[in-house]
């Protein structure tokens, strides 16, 4: 049996069952006793959890999901970080992967249920990457679709801030070689543009129910990623709408400048389409290709850049009937095989041994040398002042070096709506090649604001966030069932209405489930079974039973409980019996039994009552995000990634009498105090 199977974590989450594994992690469903509801937790695997690097991926996992707020990504509830366990708390979803559901529908989708899923699974990536999160593993096994026909991404388990200067050739896109970008494949520093391609090839597998490259190993697949281009869709399957292919295959564009910009970008496109299935877009074989000279050695066969020339423009295609052009390959190949004689074919397998080992050693090459050339080059970047959103992201300077512009927040400003007011970094100054993402502020006018969405945020954010648009910020608290505690249950004006600054927005905190609280009877003398039926009328949970001698009381009967009658506790609590053995000089010997903690006087002395306390914790300056986990003798109570512009975290805790206090900034002990609960 699971060994965490039917126990708690950290006294709040009762694991009930496991529900699936990954490469890093086991998942379970569990209860969480506190908010009372079904929860997914996510326990790293107990080889990977000695390995310090593992454990530190696992949390950047956490920490990136955590700053993700969107109804298409699966919310991250908590995050646990201890010597002994690292989990992590996330939405249970019901329903089932992407890739279950084309199986189930025979591998292949309807192009409008294929453009449903896309444009959901854009959404998701455009709310990421304006975080600045590159998810780097798109794929139909990491998109969950839910009953009501909802899309949901998760695991982004090899997620990193785009800032970060690691390459990623990694176990994991070796995994999802299928869907990794060209750039992912060669080891080359990648931005937003990789998930684009990677949701390329999902939309392309919908569409046509095959996936656009095969191989007989991983390297193989991925050396035709660098190398190839696929089979249109239309030509897999002609009732396919031509814009909708024309927006798959630039999406999958080997060339990252030739890609769409950005997950806007495409999904402007989508919308498009969405409105008239009869546009086209005049993306032509010619904008798949990589400049000349930027070509990497090419694979011997079919797909290549140069049959794809070959081919006929979206133009041609509409003028004249398309041709099938279904052979594949392998199929090519063996009427090749079958056309050579005299010992051809063994001079063709030579060959091409000898055209992979060249391709191996250039791939070597690029990643060993080459993007380590590439990470010293600088960019200078361009000014954006004035441009809308969309002029910035088609501009020149920025297409043509890479940057990646992402909306930061709207201020109040003579400039017109929706133009650029100012960016980071500054126009003109330089930047290394892995730092080039651009976020903008855009005006929201010299007139009305526009009231953002801040339901289900962290209320200091959401309130630091409204007073920064010169709001006035009026907070209510209330209880509720779905939101977790300190987060916006709800906002007044709604989230797009027009306001003017200075103007009072009122939003309501939650204070987490209104738990009631019952009055403890005695449950001394009760058996067991009696005792047992008692807690569960009272709404609490039955602890550890411990049988241990008592002189007053017969055997078989409750003769201490943790908590003392007459005691008022919130349901849920856990009360811990002992249950008498009898007299212990009539304990045999070697029994072993337990000695006595205490005289049947003690044993009902009254434990203090679990109160609340709520401490101040003061923010580091010399960084934007910090962890913060705070402990109560040893068990904790609270682990968040806060903002320090907030200049303190404010955290509530439990406990009863005087208690240790430990906090921790980033892992590291920040203080350790006794704090009296009872106070």
């Amino acid at each position: 049996m699971d060994q965490y199977i039917g126990k708690f974590l950290d006294n709040r989450y009762e694991i009930l069952e496991r529900i699936g594994t990954g490469g890093m992690a086991v998942v379970y469903k569990a209860k969480c006793h506190w908010l009372n509801r079904f929860v997914a937790v996510k326990i790293l695997k107990e080889d990977l959890a000695q390995d310090e690097e593992f454990r530190r991926r696992f949390h950047e996992e956490s920490q990136a999901v955590a700053m993700l707020s969107h109804p298409n990504i699966v919310a991250v509830y908590d995050v646990s970080r201890s010597p002994e366990l690292d989990y992590i708390v996330m939405e249970l979803i019901d329903g089932i992967t992407l890739k279950q559901y084309m199986q189930k529908r025979g591998g292949k989708l309807s192009w409008k249920e294929s453009l449903h899923f896309i444009t959901q699974i854009m959404k998701a990536l455009s709310h990421a990457h304006s975080r600045g999160i590159i998810h780097r593993d798109i794929k139909p096994h990491n998109i969950m679709i839910l009953r009501d026909g909802s899309v949901k991404v998760a695991d982004f388990g090899i997620a990193r801030l785009a800032s970060a200067s690691q390459n990623t050739m990694t176990q994991e896109a070796l995994g999802s070689v299928h869907y990794i970008s060209p750039e992912q494949a060669r080891g080359s520093r990648i931005d937003a543009r990789s998930d684009i391609y990677s949701a390329g090839v999902v939309l392309y597998e919908m569409l046509t129910g095959r996936l656009p490259y095969e191989g007989d190993s991983p390297v193989a697949v991925a050396i035709q990623h660098i190398n190839s281009i696929p089979l249109s869709p239309r030509e897999i399957d002609s009732s396919i709408p031509e814009a909708l292919e024309e927006i798959t295959m630039k999406a999958m564009a080997s060339d990252l400048d030739r890609r769409y910009v950005s997950a806007d970008a495409m999904l402007a496109d989508l919308e498009e389409f969405r409105k008239n299935p009869n546009i086209s877009f005049d993306y032509t074989a010619e904008d798949l290709l990589a400049e000349d000279g930027d070509e990497p050695t090419q694979v011997i066969g079919a797909n290549t850049p140069q049959s794809v020339l070959a081919r006929t423009s979206h133009t041609a295609r509409r003028e004249e009937p398309q041709r099938g052009r279904e052979r594949s390959r392998r199929q090519e190949e063996e009427d090749y095989d079958e056309e050579d004689e005299g010992g051809g074919k063994r001079a063709v397998i030579i060959a091409l041994a000898v055209a992979l080992c060249l391709v191996g050693i250039g791939v070597f090459l690029w990643v060993t040398v080459f993007s380590g050339m590439t990470e010293s080059e600088t960019y200078v970047v361009p000014n954006l002042t004035g441009l809308t959103m969309e002029e910035a992201q088609s501009l020149p300077e920025v297409v043509d070096n890479g940057f990646t512009v992402v909306e930061g927040e709207q201020v109040q400003d003579e400039m017109e709506a929706g133009r650029i007011v100012n960016q980071s970094p500054d126009a003109n100054t330089e930047v290394k090649s892995g730092n080039r993402t651009i976020t903008v502020n855009l005006s929201a006018g010299s007139g009305a604001l526009t009231v953002p969405d801040v339901y289900n945020q962290d209320y200091r954010i959401a309130e630091n966030t409204l007073r920064n648009m010169g709001l006035v910020v009026k907070i209510e608290e209330d209880h509720s069932d779905e939101i977790t505690k300190d987060n916006v249950i709800s906002q007044s004006p709604e989230k797009g209405e027009p306001v003017e600054k200075g103007q009072e927005v009122t939003i309501v905190i939650s204070l987490g489930v209104d738990v009631q609280n019952v009055t403890l009877i005695t449950l001394l003398d009760m058996t067991l079974s009696d005792a047992t039926d008692a807690i569960e009328r009272m709404g609490l949970k039955l602890g550890k039973v411990d049988p241990v001698p008592s002189d007053e009381y017969d055997v078989g009967r409750v003769c201490y409980q943790s908590t003392a009658a007459g005691t008022s506790v919130p349901e849920g609590t856990v009360i811990n019996l002992q249950v008498s053995t009898g007299p212990e000089e009539n304990q045999p010997a070697e029994s072993g039994a337990p000695a006595e903690s205490g005289t049947p006087a003690e044993s009902q002395a009254p434990v203090p009552a679990v109160s609340k306390k709520e401490i101040q914790v003061p923010l580091p300056e010399d960084r934007d995000t910090v962890t913060v986990r705070v402990t109560v003798d040893g068990v904790a109570q609270y682990e968040q990634q806060v903002e320090t512009r907030l200049r303190t975290a404010r955290v509530t805790l439990e406990g009863s009498g005087v208690q240790t206090v430990d906090i921790y900034l980033d892992g590291t002990l920040y203080s350790s105090s006794s704090v009296d609960f009872s106070a």
